[in-house]
């Protein structure tokens, strides 16, 4: 019984460690009770794009709560595509200020580097105080602009989103 007890805490204590490999360690300085919640790939027009991980700070996604967006690529993706991207998402949201949406651009172009298959940006959301993003696990932005934050993770996380399969995933809606 004690050898079998002992590969099971070796199996968890295993799971646990690779988990927490897919966040940089000093993302749990922000948020140190994020938990890996759902994950789901994206797929366009049958291309697999990213495999999506939400970590959250509780049992749940709570938006008024920590919580982190990793994205492993599958391919290789241009940084100004990806902030492209993500402007003209914020302002599918409503986002009309193109003064602010310019200031947006260039804080984005700091934390959205141009990634190679199989390479992960994480992004963390602390909501009311901004965001942190990191590249293969070294940092590349923090963001204090609270709306900035907001409207970025809003982009996968809300219920306007382009891609309501993958955040329903996400959230735990449906079947993994």
């Amino acid at each position: 019984m004690g050898r079998m007890r002992s590969l099971a805490l070796f199996a968890v204590l295993t799971w646990a460690v690779s988990a927490a490999a897919h966040l940089p360690a000093q993302a749990l300085d922000y948020a140190p009770t994020l938990r890996l919640h759902a994950s789901a790939p994206l797929r366009l027009f049958g291309i697999h794009v990213y495999d999506a991980e939400l970590w959250v700070s509780g049992e749940r996604y709570v938006p008024q709560q920590a919580h982190a967006l990793s994205l492993r690529y599958r391919r290789a993706i241009d940084a100004a595509r990806l902030v492209d991207t993500s402007i003209d998402e914020m302002r599918r949201f409503g986002a009309a200020d193109e003064t602010r949406l310019a200031r947006w651009r260039q804080e984005l172009a700091r934390a959205l580097p141009s990634v190679q298959a199989d390479e992960r940006i994480v992004g963390l959301h602390l909501p009311g105080r901004g965001a942190v993003f990191w590249h293969q696990g070294r940092l590349t932005a923090e963001i204090h602009d609270a709306e900035l934050a907001h409207r970025f993770f809003a982009i996968w996380l809300d219920e306007r989103t382009r891609k309501p399969a993958l955040r329903a995933r996400l959230l735990g809606e449906v079947a993994r």
